[in-house]
């Protein structure tokens, strides 16, 4: 879970198979992604915002500086995966910022996986296709 340490609030996310470890610190809304800037490793638009969601929940805009390891996934799971963490790091921070978040679901660890591949069939559901004869 969550925990804070010298002005520092430190959290895990995770959606599919990414994992982002957030470290949140005051600071000026400045968000570091596996050692580089935040726009450069997100360059669509909408992921950033997915990302940035918990802090417009809770006002709390530029007011902190994120720095994040994820790794494991793809871009869309690694930018909820970092929602997550954000969200849960925030909670730690102000105990009250839970009921918007969780409101808003980013407090939830979404469950949804891949389904294995089946032996038998091409892929998970598919079927190869059925001969009577």
């Amino acid at each position: 879970m969550a925990t804070a340490t010298l002005t520092q609030w430190i959290a895990v996310g995770r959606r599919k198979t990414a994992t982002a470890r957030v470290y949140l610190r005051p600071g000026n809304g400045q968000i570091t992604v596996n050692r580089r800037p935040f726009e450069e490793y997100f360059p669509l638009e909408w992921r950033r915002k997915v990302i940035l969601a918990p802090f417009e929940v809770t006002g709390t805009t530029g007011q902190f500086d994120v720095l994040v390891n994820v790794q494991g996934g793809g871009l869309t799971g690694q930018a909820e995966a970092i929602r997550h963490g954000i969200a849960r790091a925030l909670v730690a921070y102000n105990p009250e910022f839970r009921k918007p978040l969780r409101d808003a679901g980013f407090l939830t660890r979404d469950p949804r996986m891949v389904e294995r591949k089946k032996y038998g069939q091409p892929k998970a559901r598919k079927r190869f296709q059925f001969s009577k004869r």
